[in-house]
């Protein structure tokens, strides 16, 4: 699990969204079976994460669990939850940090690590129903804020996410031709958005 790396020091940037609070504290119970849930995703996939499995690794009895999560849908829940507050942690840190490089491409290049990073729990996150309903208030827009930052247009903002997340998934799921120059075709995008972004 990320710590919150944006309790930055310093002012938000212009259009910059404050990060959100979590809707509660979760109990110690709850902590460990989101960290051995994401443990399992992340080292074997969705298909290893089962309530009976997080029982096995926690060396308790699957209905134990159950006092705290009616259904896996529920660690599910909470594990898309962690994947949002650490792309977003993620992505605000790399407006602030950008270096050498453009808002554009600092946010393009955390966005594209961090996913390659952890494949699981993105694609967990990122595929099938969002469960909007059931975040923290103001997570997913505080998550999807950066793109917005460095464009200033909700469209352009859209279409760069889109962007980055085809991307990804594109790479993810190794589906681009053999010999395909993956750092040219990112830069390329990036700055064809650099050019949308200015005119």
């Amino acid at each position: 699990m990320m710590v919150d790396l944006l309790t930055l020091e310093g002012e938000l940037l212009p259009s910059e969204l404050e990060r959100p609070k979590r809707v509660q504290s979760r109990s110690n119970r709850v902590a460990q079976t989101v960290m051995v849930a994401r443990r399992v995703l992340e080292g074997e996939g969705a298909g290893a994460l089962t309530v009976r499995r997080l029982a096995e690794e926690m060396n308790i009895q699957a209905p134990s669990l159950y006092k705290h999560f009616s259904c896996k849908t529920e660690v599910e829940l909470a594990l898309i939850e962690e994947s949002m507050f650490d792309i977003g942690d993620v992505t605000h840190q790399a407006l602030h940090e950008s270096g050498d490089l453009s808002p554009i491409a600092s946010l393009l290049t955390a966005y594209r690590t961090h996913c390659l990073s952890h494949p699981n729990l993105y694609r967990l996150a990122t595929s099938g129903h969002f469960p909007r309903e059931n975040l923290p208030e103001g997570l997913e827009a505080w998550a999807g804020n950066p793109w917005f930052v460095v464009t200033g247009d909700p469209s352009l903002a859209q279409a760069l996410w889109s962007f980055a997340h085809g991307m990804v998934i594109l790479e993810l799921d190794d589906r681009y031709p053999p010999g395909s120059d993956l750092e040219s075709t990112w830069r390329a995008g990036t700055v064809a958005f650099e050019q949308m972004v200015r005119n």
